[in-house]
């Protein structure tokens, strides 16, 4: 399986929240980082993570780009948060080694956020 396939078929199995099928994915030496938070993820540690994180709703992959062995993707993510239906981004790195994914960094974002003032080129404080 070529990483197009992968990460599609990732963002498959995560939408339907298809937890028991996510470990079959992932490469026995799996680690995922998020950039954004700093932190760092075995294979079990990530599949209960994404198993366990209340509110989740729906991923729908959104654009990737790939070679034989990496893919990038960037998906659009729901979920609730105190009654209310929130939207995120993020961006999803793999790195396939022997047809499962062996290397993963993820980058999200809320969508509704805004940069603080004076943080952008020609932006007054």
């Amino acid at each position: 399986m070529d990483a197009s396939v992968m990460m599609r078929r990732l963002a498959d199995v995560i939408d339907a929240h298809g937890w028991d099928e996510l470990p079959a994915l992932l490469h026995d030496d799996f680690v995922c980082r998020y950039v954004h938070t700093g932190e760092t993820f075995d294979g079990a540690s990530w599949v209960r993570l994404n198993a366990e994180y209340p509110g989740f709703d729906h991923l729908v992959i959104e654009d990737c780009v790939a070679t034989a062995t990496r893919a990038a993707g960037r998906s659009h993510v729901t979920g609730y948060s105190g009654g209310e239906l929130r939207h995120f981004e993020v961006a999803t790195f793999i790195t396939l080694r022997d047809g499962l994914i062996a290397d993963m960094t993820e980058v999200w974002t809320d969508v509704n956020a805004v940069a603080p003032a004076g943080t952008r080129p020609g932006q007054l404080p």
